[in-house]
């Protein structure tokens, strides 16, 4: 990337065999989109030759950042947010940083939303926030309990309620939602729960790729021996957080389908169904409640809520 007379293709040119080199994908996008960043300038406005010539700090601030980025430094904590469905979600370290995946996950929840008012639903290990928030974006009459054993993700998940303006729709809960004794609120029966649960085996961490492996917290990755400890928690427990007939729907790993079909099933959910994200890999569970609620694996949180300031543990 050297040259007095580099022109912004040849930076663009040089910055995306750097990053195809160090093994990105999709080294081109990237580069774009890093190149955006540091000039403010759209990607589309540079293309068709409306955008002014790039400035010696920026070139020198663009190739900085390319560095980082062959260094595997996830694009997101580059750049500082996440792009999720219509939300801009800021993320750093603290969180995992929101996938294409995870607004599958999402859209078909919001398909499953009763078309009455009132609407109670609550997301298991939110960290970003950002399924609280898309989901509170859907309707004004959603109400979100967001839980998380993480007190650092909840102070991300906080502000990024606060920038998107949807504070008022979620009270935030420190408290660990995925062991054998789990209590979510007393008093409340959601009419979905929405999570995407630690689901990668224990022994598997080490082999993620980079992004994931030395930058996304692993307290949200590590699911146990097996990947499966939170969903057969979910599965034992969580009819009781649920109304009857109530949905719960989850994001998975490659190969865990059919243990989960076995795992709800043993437990007496109904509906049981599996669906296929972008990439064609089953991804997300949806099951059904079928039975009423035992209030005695209900009973935890104060029916109150925690107001936004407060940690429980």
């Amino acid at each position: 990337m050297e040259g007095a007379a580099e022109t912004t293709s040849d930076l663009l040119g040089r910055a995306t065999a750097r990053l195809a080199a160090a093994g990105i994908e999709s080294a081109g996008i990237e580069a774009e989109l890093l190149l955006e960043h540091v000039t403010g300038i759209p990607r589309l406005r540079r293309r068709i030759g409306l955008a002014p010539a790039i400035e010696a700090a920026q070139t020198e601030a663009y190739r900085t950042l390319i560095e980082h980025r062959a260094h595997r430094i996830p694009l997101q904590h580059l750049v500082g947010f996440a792009d999720f469905l219509e939300l801009r979600i800021p993320v750093t370290r603290d969180v995992l940083i929101p996938r294409p995946e995870t607004e599958q996950l999402v859209l078909r929840a919001r398909e499953r939303l009763p078309s009455r008012p009132g609407v109670q639903m609550a997301d298991l290990g939110t960290g970003s926030g950002c399924i609280a928030l898309a989901m509170a974006a859907t309707r004004p009459d959603v109400q979100v309990d967001a839980f998380d054993v993480s007190s650092a993700a909840l102070d991300v998940a906080r502000g990024n309620a606060a920038l998107n303006g949807l504070q008022e729709q979620i009270v935030w809960h420190h408290t660990s939602v995925f062991g054998p004794d789990a209590r979510l609120v007393e008093g409340r029966a959601y009419d979905l729960i929405v999570t995407n649960p630690p689901y990668i085996p224990t022994g598997e961490l080490a082999e993620l790729m980079p992004e994931v492996r030395d930058h996304d917290p692993h307290l949200a990755l590590d699911g146990g021996p097996d990947g499966l400890a939170p969903y057969r928690n979910l599965a034992r427990l969580a009819q009781d957080w649920l109304q009857t007939g109530g949905w719960l729907l989850a994001e998975f790993g490659d190969g865990q389908a059919e243990d989960l079909r076995r795992i709800f099933a043993d437990h007496g959910w109904s509906e049981i169904s599996i669906e296929k994200d972008l990439s064609g890999r089953d991804r997300i569970l949806i099951v059904r409640s079928s039975r009423p609620r035992n209030p005695v694996n209900q009973l935890g949180i104060g029916g109150g809520g925690l107001p936004a300031h407060t940690h429980h543990g």
